[in-house]
């Protein structure tokens, strides 16, 4: 699994991820998972190697997903959780997780739609769920990273000023 350098996975969080999304390929008889944050930034690949730039799908993928949310709520609806592409021979499901992070999925005739919704639906809930608890850990990190580094900054201010 490769991973962008922007975002700080621990270890356990990447194997967990990728033993997620792993799953999902073989269950669902697709060809790539891929994890993309909602600012373009690509996270995650899995399975096949893409025959594209990640660095533009992954920013393509989010203003997709950006311009479906704004169509979402012309409609009245706070946002569209799912987005589906249906091409001649290559298919793509993207999906939401924790409203931070698209999960795309590549897929082709070897499978069906039914199918990788399906699989997706359970894996998006692991997701979200990991990525939640993330985000908290991070946060979390950040403030005690804050207050530390306020005290440490008042403690040498002091020695400074010989308080």
């Amino acid at each position: 699994m490769s991973g962008a350098s922007s975002w700080s996975f621990r270890e356990e969080d990447a194997a967990k991820i990728g033993a997620l999304l792993n799953s999902l390929l073989r269950e669902a008889n697709a060809r790539t998972a891929l994890l993309v944050d909602r600012t373009g930034q690509m996270l995650a690949t899995v399975g096949e190697e893409p025959r594209f730039d990640p660095v533009a799908f992954a920013s393509l993928t989010a203003a997709d997903f950006s311009a479906n949310d704004q169509l979402a709520r012309m409609l009245g609806e706070n946002e569209f959780g799912a987005l589906f592409h249906q091409g001649e021979k290559d298919s793509l499901y993207l999906a939401d997780v924790a409203r931070r992070v698209i999960l795309v999925v590549l897929f082709d005739n070897r499978t069906t739609l039914g199918l990788v919704k399906l699989r997706v639906r359970g894996v998006v809930e692991s997701l979200s769920a990991l990525f939640t608890a993330m985000f908290a850990r991070e946060a979390a990190g950040e403030r005690r990273v804050e207050s530390g580094f306020v005290g440490e900054a008042e403690d040498e201010i002091d020695k400074l000023f010989g308080r």
